[in-house]
């Protein structure tokens, strides 16, 4: 007993090295490939570069730390998800350039919807946070909302710096948008269009830096390192404990059916492929109306909707034309139309009395 007690404990502390290694020594690779356009990920920004190289818009990627080899006016430098706060070199911007950044830290969140559309003048803009710069102050608002600005403007000397809210402006999810893409274009209109990649890690490197370099910097830099060190550890436990298990041995157990699930699951295929949403509409509708009802106080019966309407007015405070959602027009709904729906049911149980 106190053998397998020993092993145990000693177990534990080898699990608990591993996990600290992994979080302490592990590298951010999401963090740092946000907003790239090397990254083919929802966050980066693969499919903008691409839809601006096929608009014939002169643009590059910029992997140095410093624009000051970017000479002359007119030119667009674009940071995307910049980690910590921004270094801006403003003698640049001055001489008349532009700097945009995308994703702005620290700024409060609203009251606001998290996504919402926006009108522009190349169609409308998907956001999805509800964060917005409330002082208007000395700015010039592009785009924003009865809760404050998405996306400003700041002049400095003959060029001005352009701040958004959302560092997911055009990513790769929004390519389906009708004008996110473009949106974007539009503010970084210049003579050329330069996105800084040096701060996603993607840097120009001397031949002196390269010829310096060891395998074991080249071991430390990469997810290998990890790897190896977990092995040790695992290899150092196996051979104290001459490779036996930490407790006795666990017969397998039959996995056992959930009916009720593999029914759903079933009715829920033939449903899709039928394309019945009226059925799915229906009994969601009915559920989720019961649940609005009970948060509202007003007992478990269903109501008539004019009923319904009139205690989410008078409890919430809020427009009846958001409750009215509940009810959509028609009850066949298409793939795409049925999720904005469902969408539009948790928005409108955001706003219950808790």
């Amino acid at each position: 007993m106190k053998k397998l007690d020993r092993r145990l404990v000693f177990g534990l502390i080898a699990l608990a090295v591993i996990i600290v290694l992994t979080l302490f020594i592990a590298p951010r690779s999401n963090r740092i490939t946000s907003g790239s356009t090397f990254s083919r990920a929802p966050d980066g920004y693969g499919a903008w570069y691409a839809y601006m190289q096929r608009q014939g818009t002169p643009i590059e990627r910029w992997r140095k730390p410093s624009i000051d080899e970017i000479s002359g006016t007119g030119n667009t430098m674009i940071q995307v998800d910049p980690i910590g706060a921004a270094s801006l070199e403003l003698e640049w911007v001055e001489r008349g350039n532009t700097w945009i950044i995308l994703g702005r830290p620290n700024l409060p969140a609203t009251q606001s919807g998290f996504s919402t559309q926006h009108k522009s003048d190349r169609g409308l803009v998907k956001i999805e946070t509800s964060r917005r710069l409330k002082a208007d102050k000395g700015i010039k608002r592009v785009l924003g909302d009865r809760f404050g600005s998405i996306v400003w403007e700041e002049p400095q000397g003959k060029g001005r710096i352009i701040f958004a809210a959302t560092p997911f402006l055009a990513a790769n999810a929004y390519q389906d948008e009708p004008g996110n893409f473009a949106f974007l274009a539009q503010l970084a209109a210049g003579k050329k269009i330069w996105i800084d990649e040096y701060l996603h890690g993607y840097r120009d490197e001397t031949a002196k830096e390269e010829s310096t370099q060891t395998w074991v910097d080249y071991l430390l830099r990469t997810p290998i390192a990890i790897l190896l060190l977990q092995a040790i550890v695992i290899s150092i436990i196996l051979i104290w404990a001459k490779n036996r298990r930490f407790g006795q041995p666990q017969p397998l157990l039959a996995s056992r059916v959930n009916d009720s699930e593999a029914y759903t699951q079933a009715l829920a295929g033939v449903l899709y492929k039928a394309g019945r949403s009226e059925f799915v509409i229906d009994a969601i509708g009915r559920e989720e109306q019961l649940q609005i009802q009970r948060s509202l106080g007003i007992g478990g019966r269903l109501l008539d909707r004019e009923a319904l309407i009139n205690a989410w007015v008078q409890q919430t405070e809020r427009p009846a034309a958001e409750l009215a959602q509940l009810f959509p027009e028609k009850q066949r709904l298409n793939e795409q139309e049925l999720l904005k729906w469902l969408a539009q049911v948790k928005e409108i149980k955001q706003h219950l009395p808790s």
